[in-house]
């Protein structure tokens, strides 16, 4: 069905749109797992010495990283392919959605959304998580640690933000918004 549709022709608009719902559960399902269950447990992990914050921070952390990052990649890939599909006039569906052309500024500002979301992953939580995590090979100060605490939870924080006006906006387009 996701392929083909309910005419039995190849349909790549709902193939992509599948795709891009798959990747953007991955991603955004991580996101709410890190803002609302690791960042406490690790919180309490820390006044816990037993087994401490490394059964997190060592095992976890990284792989659901790994995930969090390529999620972040597959979904806004997935979603300029759901663009293309989506736009049957000369030219391009993400060059509409993203110059918020009449027909696409609602799913456009979601797109905008998406984007920024995907850039603060890959320049600002995950550089800092991997100072944190030590997964960039250096010894960082006690005060860069902190410093990287704090930005990667507050960019952490703001996607946790922009994720719900964002899927407003991807469903909205469909499904209507009021403007």
């Amino acid at each position: 069905m996701f392929g083909l549709g309910t005419t039995g022709a190849v349909n790549p608009w709902e193939f992509w749109v599948w795709m891009h719902v798959l990747a953007g559960i991955a991603w955004v399902g991580l996101l709410y797992y890190f803002n609302f269950i690791q960042v406490p447990a690790v919180g309490a992990a820390l006044a816990d010495a037993d087994p401490g914050p490394a059964a997190i921070n060592k095992y976890v952390a990284p792989r659901a990283l790994l995930w969090f990052r390529w999620a972040a990649v597959a979904t806004w890939v997935t979603g300029a392919m759901v663009l293309e599909a989506m736009h049957t006039m000369d030219g391009s569906g993400v060059v509409a959605a993203f110059t918020l052309q009449t027909g696409f500024a609602t799913i456009g500002v979601g797109a905008w959304l998406g984007t920024i979301m995907m850039l603060n992953v890959w320049g600002l939580i995950w550089p800092n998580q991997k100072k944190i995590l030590g997964l960039d090979g250096k010894e960082h100060s006690a005060e860069e640690i902190a410093s990287a605490k704090k930005i990667a939870l507050m960019a952490s924080r703001t996607n946790t933000l922009l994720s719900i006006p964002m899927l407003m906006c991807m469903t909205g387009h469909a499904h209507g918004l009021p403007f």
